[in-house]
């Protein structure tokens, strides 16, 4: 049973199961949640869902991404600034993210980005929940709550000190970590069936792909996570040509990656692996009991249930 818990946030997998459960935990309790996992996984979504849920989900929800702004103009876009603060400056003055966030929750999206001289401010921000614009003499006090995500390993970063500590520890008060999405396949299946009929909407439509297609983006390790996967599937609906899209069809990129893995040389036990897991899905799509199951593959039952739940195939199913 795929789960929607907002528009386009599709998922499958123990893991996220248990990810969306922490962060509607979360939610309720008004603290500094950080947000780990590689580039594309979703950690805005997470931050989304925790503030829609939260006693503050009425008031704004205000992103801010630390890797875009300009270095000069970070204190100026994270705190406002006063009347005539320096030359180009607005004559009323400006209310910064900090500000625009009041009554609600700020998103401090790559957070590792940030530099030395603002993280020294940031904390003060945070710990104080308030902020001085520049050109400003007088504190102004903020209610807000502060989520921030990173791609970033912050620890390795504290270790070069490149990152504060004492700002890690005032924005880790709670963390949640978002696994790559090679490492929970069980969500690429229930994605692509989402995006193919979100982009088939979109363009007016009807393209399917066939259960080889699947099978390849099934076993593909999608580096760009969510948001490569989301690309894929809508340039295969803009660009082809038939309503059926077979591996004949699909794209340079993602075709020559599965061609590179099909020649790469792994470990055993990994290969074993990746066999077990596939040939486990396969019986689970082609038969309704676990004794079934058990059987066509001459394992004991509980052992199939063991590496099915394993895999992130199931959760748990009943012996039948």
């Amino acid at each position: 049973q795929q789960v929607e818990v907002k528009k386009g946030f599709v998922y499958q997998s123990t893991q996220m199961e248990e990810i969306v459960s922490l962060a509607l935990r979360l939610a309720s309790v008004d603290c500094s949640v950080l947000i780990t996992g590689p580039s594309g996984v979703g950690k805005e979504i997470i931050a989304d869902i925790i503030h829609s849920n939260s006693a503050r989900k009425d008031g704004p929800f205000i992103k801010v991404n630390c890797g875009a702004i300009p270095e000069n103009l970070m204190e100026s876009e994270l705190f406002g600034y006063k009347s005539g603060a320096f030359s180009g400056a607005s004559r009323e003055g400006k209310l910064g993210y900090f500000a625009l966030a009041h009554k609600g929750t700020l998103l401090l999206d790559e957070i590792g980005e940030l530099p030395l001289h603002m993280q020294v401010k940031l904390l003060r921000a945070v710990q104080d929940k308030s902020i001085t614009p520049v050109g400003g003499t007088k504190p102004v006090k903020v209610d807000i709550r502060v989520l921030a995500a990173t791609n970033r390993n912050l620890e390795a970063m504290m270790a070069n000190n490149e990152f504060r500590e004492d700002l890690y520890y005032r924005l880790n008060v709670a963390a949640i970590s978002i696994p790559a999405l090679n490492e929970r396949r069980a969500d690429i299946l229930p994605l692509v069936e989402h995006f193919i009929s979100r982009f088939n909407k979109k363009y007016g439509k009807n393209v399917q792909v066939t259960s080889d297609v699947l099978d390849y983006w099934c076993q593909y390790d999608w580096q760009g996570n969510v948001r490569q996967l989301e690309n894929t599937v809508e340039r295969v609906v803009v660009s082809s040509h038939d309503q059926v899209v077979t591996t004949h069809d699909l794209l340079g990129a993602t075709k020559k990656s599965l061609v590179d893995r099909d020649q790469e040389v792994i470990s055993l036990p990994e290969a074993v692996a990746r066999t077990e897991k596939k040939l486990i899905k396969r019986v689970f799509q082609q038969y309704k009991t676990t004794r079934e199951m058990a059987k066509k593959l001459n394992i004991h039952q509980s052992t199939l249930i063991r590496k099915a739940a394993k895999y992130g195939i199931i959760k748990a199913v009943s012996p039948l």
